[in-house]
């Protein structure tokens, strides 16, 4: 009995050894680095781009005003349509003026024959004079006459000129070409030419405005176009001249309008309740799609940026400091880099500050890339286009992280 108890105490022991080796020397095998995808970051230049909104004006407008009193008797145009320069557009009764110009051209008349018959008397008495038949007086008063008759025609014709204006504006034209807009009174009605009739000179009776080509104004910021000016004076920032900044609508159903613009007119003061500066520009409209009235989403690109870097918008992260990058350093252990990056060039950020030439910016694998730790490196390649459905999404966090400094 005491025997199987020695042997067994005995085998007990050893286990206990056994166990005690095992739990000593034998350590579970670490980790292997996470994985990770990486960009490798260079300097480059690229376009200076600003989303703007703006709104379409014609290139050209005028009101089509009544410049004589009486009675509309016909519309000649048809309305939306194009007009020329000079076109007819509305008949007004042109009786009373006619028969004015009549009366005109009488009294005129009248006066050009006593002016003819008193200038031959006054040629006649300066021959007589020679001989003594006639005094000097009556010579002198002869010449008197015919001065003040030669001021009665050119009176009567300028009278006769205002009449004939008169009658023209009877007819009342286009002063500009364009598209013609519908008509603000109807045949029959009395118009008027006095400031008491439309309160700005004449009856409006349309609109005609040039479209091809637009304007659209839009405003920029102050603040940003100091800083602006600031880069451009530092050599960061290389702005285009006026003539040179070119100007790309997007139509209300996101699709950019296939002709560009061209900045034509930059305002010299700021806007005291926008605290803005006036900005226009000119853009063709041969097909008529865009319409004066009409707010657009501009791309204005205002010159180019130098030295910056082009990062994945899914590498770019932001906390109560800013925006910051992760990227592995030269011992493959992953470091944080606090960046600035306040624009975007489609899915990517631009990033203006805080990377240097050839680093390699961690873009996937994030989620295992903690600042200090061990990880291996593989080139990332961007994934597939998405879908219509979800490319607003890279858009919209773009946005909410470019705030970020």
């Amino acid at each position: 009995m005491k025997h199987h108890t020695l042997c067994f105490g005995l085998f007990a022991l050893s286990a206990l050894a056994a166990l005690s080796a095992c739990s000593g020397h034998g350590q579970p095998p670490a980790p292997p680095p996470a994985q990770v995808g990486v960009v490798t970051v260079e300097p480059q230049s690229i376009a200076l781009t600003r989303p703007l909104i703006g709104r379409l004006a014609p290139y050209l407008s005028a009101n089509v005003t009544a410049r004589v009193s009486g009675v509309l008797l016909r519309r000649v145009y048809t309305e939306g349509s194009e007009v020329k320069p000079g076109q007819v557009l509305f008949e007004i009764d042109p009786a009373y003026y006619q028969a004015q110009l009549n009366n005109d051209l009488g009294v005129l008349g009248e006066d050009e024959a006593t002016w003819l018959n008193d200038r031959v008397n006054a040629e006649r008495y300066h021959k007589l004079l020679p001989a003594g038949s006639v005094s000097q007086q009556t010579v002198d008063n002869a010449d008197a006459t015919v001065r003040t008759d030669a001021a009665k025609v050119k009176a009567d014709q300028a009278l006769v000129d205002s009449a004939r204006v008169n009658l023209g504006y009877t007819k009342v034209t286009s002063p500009i070409g364009g598209v013609a807009s519908q008509q603000q009174v109807t045949v029959g009605a009395v118009v008027g030419s006095s400031t008491s009739d439309a309160g700005s000179g004449g009856t409006l009776l349309t609109t005609v405005n040039q479209i091809d080509p637009l304007y659209v104004n839009f405003t920029i910021s102050a603040a940003d176009l100091l800083t602006l000016r600031e880069a451009n004076r530092r050599g960061n920032v290389a702005l285009a001249q006026q003539d040179q900044t070119t100007v790309q609508i997007v139509l209300p159903d996101g699709t950019p309008y296939d002709q560009s613009g061209v900045l034509d007119f930059s305002d010299v003061t700021v806007n005291a309740t926008t605290d803005a500066v006036n900005l226009r520009a000119r853009v063709p409209n041969a097909q008529h799609m865009l319409l004066p009235g009409m707010y657009v989403t501009l791309n204005v690109n205002l010159g180019q940026q130098h030295d910056v870097f082009l990062v994945p918008q899914e590498a770019l992260q932001r906390d109560t400091v800013g925006a910051y990058a992760m990227i592995v350093d030269a011992g493959g252990k992953v470091a944080r880099k606090d960046v600035t990056a306040t624009d975007n060039a489609g899915t990517d950020w631009i990033v203006t500050s805080g990377l240097t030439a050839g680093e390699q910016v961690i873009v996937s694998g994030l989620q295992g890339a903690h600042e200090g730790a061990q990880v291996k490196a593989s080139p990332w390649h961007a994934p597939a286009a998405a879908s219509p459905q979800g490319s607003s999404a890279p858009a919209a966090g773009a946005q909410s992280a470019g705030n970020a400094q």
